[in-house]
């Protein structure tokens, strides 16, 4: 589709929510964000007590995108084989076959990856940083559309791996997922009291509204908007005073920044804009750093949040006009 149009992609975006409120319903604004990082080619962090619907998200994400899904239950005697395949000997052939491993899809659903130890989570960062795995020697492909959608859940710490730095800083963003207010709770449980008490085709009613086709075409559109150098300049001072705020003992990278300036031009896109305004970069900021700083000891004695911090240094630097 080369005629695809700001128009067009934010007419399909919308169409993309409507689908996925279908299942899943009072949070928009996190599914703002998990388009935000579809289209932007990023990886998402879904954090949230049990029952918030993160697995049911990923999966209408899926079905809405006509994408293939699947999913991976991270426990704790989960090896990195488990997740990316294997060579394996076939007696009857006489040779050996590669049996692809669960991370060869478009959508995957990385359920409760900090459950999992250091050696497997690391299996995930080939793949989510180059989009592709390699199994003895050879390098495969994952597709232009892969994409990680990984859950944690904040309450339950026993027996879990914290992600390092370095694979947390592989993720666009991470999203919280707090429980709906009550006129959506009880919405929810209105629909759930007409359906069927089985679950398992939750996503069925769900139609597809874009094609692999469409969503590269999208990608492409989003490419050819350009960021003007004041929202440039905003992004740097932005994430460089995170690595001076003395209640942060470590700050956000450069790799922080470009990934801010990219989904930036991803929701200039689906507010049907080719240019990006300083409201786009606030609304991203606190998604995009909360999992990439670490405070500082006085901030963790007082009790302060990653969100909190971050808020404070959203107040201190300029806006822009």
């Amino acid at each position: 589709m080369t005629d695809f149009t700001l128009e067009d992609f934010a007419t399909r975006a919308e169409a993309l929510r409507q689908e996925i409120r279908k299942t899943v319903h009072g949070q928009d604004a996190v599914i703002n964000q998990l388009l935000v990082s579809v289209f932007s080619r990023g990886h998402c962090l879904l954090e949230g007590p049990p029952g918030t619907a993160k697995t049911l998200l990923a999966r209408s994400f899926a079905a809405a995108m006509a994408l293939d899904f699947g999913r991976i239950q991270f426990t704790p005697d989960l090896m990195p084989g488990d997740v990316l395949g294997a060579n394996l000997f076939d007696f009857g052939a006489n040779a050996f076959r590669l049996v692809k491993g669960p991370v060869f899809t478009d959508i995957l659903l990385a359920d409760e990856i900090n459950r999992a130890p250091p050696k497997t989570q690391a299996a995930l960062l080939q793949a989510m940083q180059e989009g592709i795995v390699t199994i003895d020697g050879q390098d495969l492909s994952l597709g232009q559309h892969f994409h990680v959608i990984a859950t944690q859940n904040p309450i339950e710490q026993q027996g879990t791996y914290p992600l390092p730095e370095a694979q947390n800083d592989r993720f666009l963003f991470k999203i919280v997922l707090n429980f709906p207010d009550r006129d959506a709770e009880l919405e929810i449980l209105r629909r759930h009291a007409a359906q069927s008490l089985n679950k398992s085709g939750q996503t069925d009613r769900i139609e597809p509204v874009m094609s692999g086709e469409q969503l590269t075409a999208a990608q492409g559109l989003i490419d050819s908007i350009r960021l003007d150098e004041k929202i440039l300049t905003y992004i740097v001072d932005l994430v460089r005073e995170t690595r001076s705020d003395p209640d942060i003992r470590e700050g956000a990278s450069t790799r922080a920044a470009d990934a801010i300036a990219g989904a930036v031009r991803v929701t200039a896109a689906l507010d049907g804009r080719d240019y990006a305004i300083p409201d786009d970069v606030r609304d991203l900021f606190l998604p995009s750093l909360r999992h990439r700083i670490v405070l500082g000891p006085s901030a963790e004695i007082e009790g302060r949040t990653a969100d909190d911090v971050l808020t404070s240094v959203l107040g201190r630097i300029e806006v822009p006009r």
